[in-house]
């Protein structure tokens, strides 16, 4: 009986040194590849920030993201993504809002030649 204590007991302790090691390395790779923003701090500008999607096939849909500022109109496929329009920061923030509809192309900048 004393030598199934004593293989449990060290079984748990395997066991545990095991969950630290796990836990510390995450730990290490989530700050490594994830920074956290301190609270107060303003979050990193680098951000890539989805607005809206929609659909407008099976697989297909147009995608508004948000990028230091400037708004990009993405197409997305199963054969890959292209730009179809771009408003740089400034004229994101003064008023060519995409919320209102995509209609107008004053500062529009779009992908085709």
């Amino acid at each position: 009986m004393e030598s199934f204590v004593m293989s449990f007991a060290s079984m748990l302790l395997a066991l545990g040194v095991v969950i630290v090691i796990a836990w510390v390395a995450l730990r290490l790779l989530r700050d490594r590849l994830q920074p956290r923003v301190k609270p107060g701090a303003v979050a990193a500008d680098d951000a890539l920030r989805f607005v809206r999607a929609l659909p407008v096939g099976a697989k297909e849909r147009v995608v508004i993201v948000e990028h230091r500022g400037a708004r990009w109109m993405l197409g997305v496929s199963a054969g890959g993504i292209s730009t179809i329009a771009h408003w740089p920061a400034a004229a994101a923030a003064t008023g060519a809002s995409l919320d209102r509809g995509i209609g107008g192309d004053a500062g529009v900048d779009a992908g085709r030649s």
